[in-house]
């Protein structure tokens, strides 16, 4: 089997045993305009596939979170709006002598909204309220590492230890 397979295949395999299929919001199941604002997502993050452009950008590593991989937060974009091509951070992931590119984060402090935050269109999206124990609502978007619970669930993602 090919890489990528033996990758679907696990999923796969997760899913049903975790029972997470029924839950999950796949990618072909969001809206035309969802698919379109995570396309316009990738073109504005590809160039994190190189994490050096990442802290060039002014992306900082804030450490290893499990089910999300190295965090990498850029402090300067957290404020009360939510901005497509601007995630605040952007999650990786080792990947032999480097980094590999999983997905990113959007942020918005607790002190602007007591509602969850305008993100993508429709429902699918799912922001946390107080993420990682702070006063933040924070939305995945799991654009270069398929999760099999949804493209915008909540970490852990099941294959990222």
């Amino acid at each position: 089997m090919k890489g990528s397979r033996v990758g679907l295949l696990l999923i796969a395999v997760y899913a049903l045993l975790t029972g997470s299929a029924s839950m999950t919001v796949a990618a072909d199941q969001l809206s035309a305009a969802t698919r379109q604002e995570l396309a316009q997502v990738r073109n504005a993050t590809v160039k994190y596939h190189d994490v050096e452009q990442a802290i060039a950008d002014g992306y900082v590593n804030m450490g290893y979170v499990s089910g999300e991989g190295f965090e990498y937060v850029n402090v300067g974009l957290i404020d009360c709006t939510f901005e497509l091509e601007f995630p605040e951070a952007v999650h990786y992931v080792p990947s032999g002598d480097s980094l590999r590119l999983v997905g990113v984060e959007y942020v918005v402090p607790t002190a602007c909204t007591a509602t969850a935050p305008e993100g993508f269109t429709g429902a699918a999206d799912e922001w946390e309220f107080n993420a990682e124990g702070f006063p933040i609502w924070a939305l995945n978007a799991w654009l270069w590492l398929g999760n099999p619970n949804g493209v915008f669930a909540e970490f852990p993602h099941p294959l990222i230890p």
